[in-house]
């Protein structure tokens, strides 16, 4: 048995996971959504990353789980964690640099020409909005719901640097779904190649895969496990 320790993107919401949850419980692992104060102006990366590893607490065969800006809260936890990370699953995720922050990762990867190169590509509104970017393969029901846990994330998580030397010897899985339009598929494809010397598996859905396509999700983190 390993326990999941996921970590959510922007705005900290443990709820985003909620989904994923039940299926790797039942799957007969552990598993822990942290939730993190994605609004508080004065709680960044640092205070993030010791609400995981409170949670992780003694657990010494943890796969740490990170969505989105989470990743950069991953960094930090694997540098600080009580004993070492069993993996590391990458899902949607803003893989930083030693140093880097989440404000400087944007232009750093060339994210915007990506995401609006792919919008004109596929016929999908190049200006930004929920809907198209974030909502747009997640259920209806589940979207509503979500509407309650919504919280904008602090100027402060963007500016505090990762700061860790470099990602541990695990092995680092990164997880991409086909039908994000927040970051397209090429573009992960190439971050992922440049900054891990990894290749992406993929599954369906958009950005918020945990909530769009929760199964397939689980499936593809249990078979890492099972590896």
């Amino acid at each position: 048995m390993t326990t999941f320790v996921l970590i959510p993107g922007a705005g900290g919401a443990a709820w985003y996971w909620h989904r994923v949850l039940p299926l790797l419980k039942q799957a007969g692992h552990e598993a822990l959504a942290v939730d993190l104060p994605g609004d508080d102006a004065h709680a960044g990366l640092h205070a993030y990353a010791d609400l995981v590893v409170a949670s992780i607490g003694k657990r010494n065969d943890v796969t740490l789980v990170a969505q989105s800006m989470g990743a950069f809260t991953a960094a930090l936890v694997c540098t600080r964690a009580r004993t070492p990370i069993r993996m590391l699953a990458f899902v949607n995720a803003m893989i930083p640099l030693p140093g880097e922050t989440a404000g400087e990762w944007w232009d750093h990867t060339g994210w915007l020409e990506a995401r609006k190169a792919a919008a004109k590509r596929s016929g999908y509104s190049v200006e930004f909005d929920l809907a198209t970017y974030f909502l747009h393969d997640v259920p209806k029901d589940v979207a509503k719901e979500g509407a309650a846990h919504e919280r904008q994330e602090s100027e402060i998580a963007f500016s505090e640097p990762a700061n860790f030397q470099a990602w541990p010897d695990v092995p680092i899985h990164v997880v991409v779904g086909k039908d994000d339009r927040f970051f397209p598929r090429d573009f992960q494809a190439r971050v992922a190649h440049q900054r891990l010397g990894k290749t992406i598996d993929e599954i369906p859905g958009g950005h918020l895969v945990a909530l769009s396509h929760p199964r397939e999700l689980a499936e593809l983190l249990l078979a890492y496990v099972a590896q």
